[in-house]
């Protein structure tokens, strides 16, 4: 069992039922999915660079990605219908808590200039997107094969009804939100 994940049986779920009042323990907010997503451009500028993308998204997560293709045909991006253009991984269970434990404990504190991740971020509905400039923090990437710079996004889907409880349980887990002015006072 991901060391994550057993953190979140003994000791998370129980802080977050006294914190946020909940009695039902179904109702207490967790993690659904995590979807890790990066944009690789129009195959006609680079054709290299959507299997370089492919293959440091499977390093990263585990798990082979899935190809996206170009719904529709724009000349200014220089695409096509058709062409791919990026790939994307979903994460669930154990895969999902071990990648949740790597990007806060070993690829987060590498970050350049980090000052905590935006806590306006969240959609409203209790999932939070994040964005990763470059795949280099990632301690499974071999920075000296390395061909693009390539960026990520990653987007937390929670069971939580709103921003605060997905907070409070994003927190928990971990992850090193920004301070507010009002937080600090």
């Amino acid at each position: 069992m991901a060391r994550l994940l057993e953190r979140y049986n003994s000791e998370i779920s129980a802080g977050l039922k006294e914190d946020l009042g909940i009695e039902n323990p179904m109702a207490i907010p967790r993690l659904s999915k995590v979807v890790v997503s990066c944009g690789t451009g129009s195959p006609t500028v680079d054709k290299d660079r959507a299997g370089a993308a492919s293959a440091d998204l499977a390093k990263i997560t585990g798990q082979r990605p899935q190809m996206c293709r170009a719904r529709k045909s724009v000349s200014n991006f220089k695409t096509r219908a058709g062409y791919q253009i990026g790939c994307r991984v979903t994460l669930r269970g154990k895969r999902m808590y071990e990648f949740v434990d790597r990007l806060v404990n070993a690829a987060i504190p590498r970050l350049r200039d980090f000052r905590g991740l935006n806590t306006k971020s969240f959609d409203g509905r209790g999932n939070y997107s994040m964005g990763v400039p470059d795949q280099s923090v990632f301690p499974e990437i071999d920075l000296t094969k390395i061909t693009y710079n390539q960026g990520m996004n990653i987007t937390f889907v929670t069971t939580a009804r709103n921003d605060s409880d997905a907070m409070a349980l994003l927190a928990r887990l971990g992850m090193p939100f920004r301070r507010t002015e009002e937080q600090s006072e």
